[in-house]
């Protein structure tokens, strides 16, 4: 389903390639064609975009240390007592309900033990665990395990220890580094010093420190690969040095194993690290028109999957079983809004286009509103996030106002109805109004609709997101 193969038996073409690049000639299907390479570096892009990015993440964070995004060090736990705002940077779509607290997790020497203060009643909270490829392997929190306190160990790739006294679960993780990004409920802005309190019942140590035991030798030290920036992942045949690299750290998944040995044909994935530049020019080539045929491939999932509705964030986040191989929803996901959560956790209705199927823009003014009986049904949370484009990132406004949530309904203007109609445009409504404004910049836009802790008729569909009016 996933990879399109284009056989040639052609003994010049194999004699010919066999000089262009040697590791490309080394495994057993033979060398591949210039289409081939054209073919599997498309698949390997759409494949690899998510690890790529998330690597750029993870980079600016645990370890560009001289970089304004770094957060600490691996293994060890940060808490932002605070909200995302247009100054934050690295991730796309950020939510900016839900201070964050981050672990960058090296399992490579040793699991680590994930310890959880008791959270009172009516405050969400969450631990979300992504691996690698951007799966999410697991979750901790109101949810998932509930708001009691508890311990959880978290296991590296072939970890065959017994669950330790006093942890509540092992979690496994199948790739050697992971990502664990905390979200704790701030219900307005004088809650903040409650968030810091359970901030700091977080707690994040070694197996060998929960145990009192001796550390084991230190994992190798890592030469980590320079990472690119957003615009040069969408173009720059250097994606392919980035994504060989991380490879090294992702141990091969069972059912993958056909898909890995067709990117080893292009010369991923092997014992010698992947050098764009010491390809022969017509290689290059055809890696870079595979990266073009891959971001067209995209744009058509988008128009036709998501942009329709066909196709939703909810397809996009998940466990590798729930993705089940949809490689291009994974990539969507990470394109429009990494580390977004499973559909379980969070459901994210987003507004790509209006009501007349066009993309919004600050030129117009558009309008939301939600009948009586009609808020998101959530057992958490919900939330309207405006983020401009292209960057994708929160929109700096007079207001400092990025979103509209569900604490701030009691300061909400309801219609004669007892409807909720919000505004969203680049100017003023009118002060009667400016209660239910979310500013928007006078170019274009998307919004993004958090549902935290959907119940059962959001995703079961019977529940559905009013529409983004075009008012002008």
């Amino acid at each position: 389903m996933f990879l399109s193969r284009v056989h040639s038996t052609s003994a010049a073409l194999l004699v010919a390639l066999l000089a262009v690049h040697a590791p490309i000639t080394a495994y057993a299907r033979g060398p591949a064609t210039l289409d081939e390479v054209r073919s599997i570096a498309k698949e390997a892009y759409i494949y690899g975009f998510p690890l790529v990015d998330n690597y750029r993440v993870q980079h600016s964070y645990f370890i560009d240390k001289g970089g304004k995004e770094f957060k600490a060090d691996w293994n060890t736990l940060v808490n932002n007592a605070r909200v995302y705002t247009p100054e934050d940077k690295a991730i796309q779509t950020p939510n900016s309900d839900t201070p964050y607290s981050y672990v960058g997790a090296d399992l490579r020497a040793e699991p680590l033990v994930l310890t959880v203060p008791e959270v009172e009643k009516g405050r969400y909270y969450s631990l979300q665990f992504i691996d690698e490829y951007t799966f999410n392997f697991a979750y901790v929190g109101s949810r998932a395990t509930g708001n009691e306190a508890g311990s959880f160990l978290l296991t590296g790739p072939g970890w065959k220890g017994e669950k330790p006294a006093g942890i509540k679960e092992v979690i496994p993780c199948e790739t050697q580094f992971a990502f664990i990004l905390y979200r704790t409920q701030l219900f307005n802005p004088g809650d903040i010093e409650n968030v810091k309190k359970i901030q700091a019942g977080y707690k994040v140590q070694t197996l060998s420190q929960f145990l009192g035991q001796p550390a084991p030798a230190a994992a190798p030290v890592v030469d980590f690969i320079k990472p690119l920036t957003p615009d040069q992942q969408k173009t720059s045949v250097e994606f392919f040095n980035v994504l060989d690299f991380i490879l090294r750290f992702c141990p091969e998944h069972p059912s993958e194993q056909m898909l890995r040995s067709e990117f080893a044909r292009i010369g991923l994935g092997g014992d010698d690290p992947f050098d764009a530049a010491s390809l022969k020019p017509e290689v290059q080539k055809a890696f870079a028109e595979g990266m073009a045929d891959a971001w067209a491939a995209f744009k058509e999932h988008k128009e036709k999957e998501v942009d329709t509705g066909k196709s939703s964030s909810a397809d996009a986040f998940g466990t590798r079983a729930f993705l089940n191989g949809n490689y291009m929803s994974r990539m969507s996901g990470a394109v429009l809004g990494i580390y977004g959560n499973s559909k379980d956790e969070a459901y994210y209705p987003v507004y790509f286009v209006d009501a007349e199927k066009n993309k919004p823009d600050g030129s117009h003014a558009y309008t939301i509103r939600f009948a009586p009986g009609q808020l998101p049904p959530v057992n958490a949370f919900w939330s309207l996030t405006l983020y401009e484009l292209p960057a994708s990132l929160l929109h700096a406004n007079a207001l400092n106002r990025y979103l509209i949530n569900s604490p701030m309904l009691p300061d909400l203007k309801k219609d004669a109805d007892g409807g909720i109609t919000l505004y969203i445009q680049n100017a003023s409504p009118g002060a009667e109004k400016e209660a239910n404004w979310l500013p928007a910049p006078k170019g274009p836009f998307f919004m993004a609709m958090r549902l935290y802790w959907p119940k059962p008729e959001a995703l079961k569909g019977e529940w559905k997101a009013p529409a983004l009016e075009k008012k002008d």
